[in-house]
Parts: C-alpha cells; sequence; structure tokens
C-alpha cells in the first residue's frame, strides 16, 4: 500500500536520508541509485553490478543495516520487509525497494497534523494501524503511574521525572520512530506530549537527551523484528463498569477475549464501584466479572447468551452484524450455529425460524472464518456459501465466510482455462475452496488476509503454479515454490 506524505519537507531532505550526508559533487555509481519520490526513498540496484561498485555505494549512503549483497545473490527479502520497506520490484535484473518518509516539523504539531487529516490528507500516526488484524483485546500495565490521560482522540504521554534532562522526546509507531520524534514538554513532577490516535496498539519510547529508553513505569515490552524492544500502549476503546460491591477486595473481568482467565484483567475500586478501560477488536465478546473469586453476570447489559452451565454470558459487540441465513429447514425443532468465532459452541447461538428458514445476526470482526449449523442433532454446512473448507484430520467439511476482504489475487491471462482456484495459508491450502472468478483479461478473488506473510499458489485446471506477477518466492517441501506476499498494515 503506497501512501504519499504530505509532510515532506525539502528544507530537511538530508536529516530524514539514512546514511550519511554527502555532497553534490560525489559521482553516482553505475547500476545503483538512491531516489526520493512523492515522500518515498526508493533504492535500485542492478542485479548484475560489480562488487566494488556496490561496496561504494553502500558506504555512499550509509546502508550497511540493509544487507544488500546477501539480498542481491539470494533473493531473500524478509529482512528489508520487516526493517519497514517495500519491494517493488526483484526479478533476476533488478531490485527495486522503498519507503516511507516522513518530515518532522508538522508531525510535531498535533492541531496541524489534525487539521491536514480533516482536509484529507494522510495521516502519518497511521501508520502502526489502529485496528491490528491479530490483534483481540488490550490492557495497559502501569506499575508507577496512573494511565495516560485520553480526552476523545488526544492521549496525553507522560514520562515521570527526569526534571534535569534538557530535551526529551517522545518516538514511536505513530511517529515512524526518530523521523518523526515529537518534542515534550517539560511540567512539575515530569515531561508530557499530546499525541491523536485512533483506538488500538502502539509501540513507544523516550528519547532522553539522545538516549533512548523505555517506559520504566509500563510493564507491557515487546520486542520488534530488529531486536529492539518497545513500550507498548493500548488506547481504549471500551469502558466496563460494575456496580455497588465496595466492600469487595477485588474485581476482575473475565471473557472470551481473554480466554476466560478470571485473574488476568483486574478493575480499578470508584465510590460507586469497579471500572476497567479496554482495548476491543470488532466482533463480538461474551464476559462476566469475577467479584472475590464468584462469578457474576453484567446486570446492566440486557444483552445475553447461554454460558453452558445453566447461566448467561454477557455480550458486548463492536461492528457490523453478519446475518447468517440457513433457507429451509421450516420443521426443524432447534437450529444452532457454530463456528470458529465462538469456539465451536454448540448450546450458545440458536437461530431464529423465519418463514423460508432460519436466521441470526452476529457481529464479527474482519477475518476469515469456518461455521456450521446443527439441525436438530445433525452437522450441516451453508448450502446458499459455495465457499467451504476441509478439515483433513476430522475429514469434515465446514462453511467458509470471509468477512471484509482486503486484498484481491488476481492471474492474467489462462483465458481458455476451465477453472481458476486459490490456495494458501489462509485457507489450509484447501484447493478448491476459492474459486476465481474471469473479470476482463484476468481471474480474479477477493480475500482477508491478516498483517504479514503469506504464502499462496494458483490451481489452474488442477496444475498447481507460482504468482508470475509475483518476483517474491521461496521453496517449499515439494521443491516447487510457494509465492511470498506481505500484507501491510493499514
Amino acid at each position: 500500500m503506497e501512501v504519499k506524505n504530505c509532510f515532506l519537507v525539502v528544507g530537511i531532505l538530508l536529516a530524514l536520508v539514512p546514511g550519511k550526508a554527502h555532497s553534490q559533487d560525489e559521482k553516482p555509481v553505475r547500476g545503483a541509485t538512491y531516489t526520493i519520490k512523492d515522500g518515498r526513498m526508493y533504492i535500485m540496484v542492478d542485479k548484475h553490478i560489480d562488487k566494488a561498485k556496490l561496496d561504494k555505494f553502500v558506504q555512499q549512503y550509509d546502508l550497511d543495516d540493509l544487507g544488500l549483497p546477501r539480498v542481491l545473490s539470494s533473493k531473500q527479502v524478509d529482512k528489508l520487509i520487516k526493517k519497514g520497506w517495500r519491494v517493488d520490484t526483484n526479478n533476476g535484473s533488478r531490485l527495486v525497494i522503498s519507503k516511507l518518509m516522513q518530515g518532522v516539523d508538522q508531525l510535531g504539531n498535533p492541531e496541524k497534523r489534525m487539521a491536514l487529516a480533516e482536509e484529507g490528507h494522510p495521516n502519518p500516526y497511521d501508520l502502526f494501524p489502529a485496528q491490528n488484524d491479530n490483534l483481540i483485546y488490550g490492557f495497559n500495565r502501569f506499575i508507577g503511574k496512573y494511565p495516560f490521560a485520553v480526552k476523545d482522540s488526544l492521549v496525553t504521554f507522560f514520562l515521570k521525572g527526569h526534571n534535569r534532562a534538557g530535551q526529551v522526546l517522545l518516538a514511536g509507531s505513530f511517529t515512524d520512530w526518530q523521523y518523526g520524534a515529537l518534542p515534550m514538554t517539560r511540567t512539575d513532577s515530569g515531561w508530557i506530549a499530546v499525541v491523536p490516535l485512533h483506538p488500538g496498539k502502539y509501540w513507544y519510547k523516550f528519547i532522553i537527551d539522545g538516549g533512548w529508553t523505555t517506559d520504566r513505569d509500563n510493564d507491557l515490552e515487546e520486542t520488534d523484528p530488529n531486536g529492539n524492544k518497545n513500550s507498548v500502549y493500548y488506547k481504549p476503546n471500551t469502558t466496563f463498569f460494575l456496580a455497588g460491591h465496595i466492600e469487595a477486595r477485588d474485581a476482575f473481568i473475565a471473557g472470551s477475549f481473554n480466554s476466560w482467565n478470571p485473574g488476568d484483567l483486574p478493575m480499578q475500586k470508584g465510590s460507586f464501584g469497579w471500572t476497567i478501560r479496554l482495548y476491543l477488536a470488532e466482533g463480538t465478546h461474551t464476559y462476566k466479572f469475577v467479584v472475590d473469586g464468584k462469578w457474576y453476570e453484567d446486570t446492566a447489559n440486557r444483552n445475553r447468551l447461554p454460558d453452558g452451565h445453566k447461566g448467561y454470558n454477557s455480550v458486548y459487540s463492536l461492528g457490523k452484524p453478519h446475518v447468517f441465513t440457513l433457507k429451509g429447514y421450516t420443521s426443524a425443532k432447534t437450529v444452532i450455529l457454530t463456528g470458529s468465532f465462538n469456539g465451536w459452541r454448540d448450546n450458545e447461538l440458536f437461530m431464529r425460524k423465519t418463514a423460508n428458514g432460519w436466521q441470526l445476526p452476529y457481529t464479527l470482526g474482519p477475518g476469515n472464518y469456518e461455521y456450521g449449523f446443527f439441525v436438530d442433532g445433525k452437522w450441516v454446512t451453508d448450502p446458499s456459501n459455495p465457499l467451504f473448507l476441509s478439515n483433513r484430520q476430522s475429514h469434515t467439511v465446514n462453511s467458509y465466510l470471509i468477512v471484509q476482504p482486503n486484498y484481491t489475487f488476481r492471474l492474467e491471462g489462462y483465458a481458455d482455462a476451465k477453472t481458476v482456484c486459490l490456495a494458501g495459508d489462509f485457507n489450509d491450502w484447501t484447493p478448491d475452496a476459492l474459486t476465481m472468478k474471469r473479470v476482463g483479461d484476468a481471474w480474479i478473488v477477493k480475500v482477508h488476509l491478516s498483517v504479514g506473510k503469506h504464502l499462496y499458489k494458483f490451481i489452474v485446471d488442477g496444475r498447481w503454479i507460482k504468482d508470475p506477477a509475483n518476483p517474491l518466492w521461496e521453496d517449499n517441501e515439494q521443491n516447487t515454490d510457494n509465492s511470498v506476499l506481505w500484507m501491510e498494515e493499514r
């Protein structure tokens, strides 16, 4: 996904280019170029470049960390992608990679950033996605200070102490790290910086007089692909409140989002009850409160589902419901929907009878799901859904649902083919589940892919082939190679 950066400032260009500054009279290296276009840095290297010339190019722009000699010899670009580079071309003759740049002056001004965003310009703070495909929930665990103050979209990052520091900067996934580090303001108890963020997960660090450090008052840390430790912050989007129980020693919330761990998410006691703020991804979440070891339904929430123990779980949903429909079976007594989205529970989602069959709205976040129906105890796949997934271990077939597809696979040519299908790690390599449609001069199919690396192939009239338009591939166990796709964060 290419994003044109409206924050590029020519006057600070050399400060943003990785590597050392160079004079205008330095001669360019033949067979390799470094250019700036539309807010992106582009590196082009001829695959047949002389080693001495390549070494000179790497030294000229201080690109040792990219490992270009190894990349050119092996075609393995995984480490480049993990470092934030996009592979635009990687064929037998040349390698072209690019990376988004960030100007630093506008990034230091949240008000200006918000004004530009309202005008329709791209938002540099969204480089790390608020909605992460693999993230279900998030809870902040500060140990030496209160959670960051949140007002509407603005989050006040706070570094406690360090009053003798001359300069403190805030850098993170939302600023493209050092390329957009934000100056923090000194207060009587530390340093603050106000940042507009959407709900979701973010990495950050403080730069204190040039020294990088994680937030020592934050118990959450993660290591990025380069081996750097970063503090983790979740911008919450959901508040749960349990009234009363003031005399209780402790209270927790537990639910489907944290595998029903009863002591994982502590609630904060207040004057009128207990509160907790979480980030929750789109979808349907079931939960209960645990007070002094005893489980309670949320009586303030009328939405509930059977818990399988003659009680109920409270239900909280985020997003647009998907309406599951099973036509026919009007003489059935009970029809139960079950799938990967609810742990295959067969006593929870009872469908409602309609004039033509059965129906149930259920909220799902973006993703790929397996499901089916129990009709009076008999397993039935969805006859109106041509997509399915075969489970090789259990020898069962489940219906397959794609919610909010975010990528279109395309295979040019093969006009005479009778059937073309897509298979990959996202559908357990089922060869005939995702049938592609002929549109114009190509075969296409839309799917949902999580952020990160995916392997895939096309099956043309039963013959497995790599994607001829994709230069990225890797060997497999059969030595027949798989195409490689890196899904970028959105």
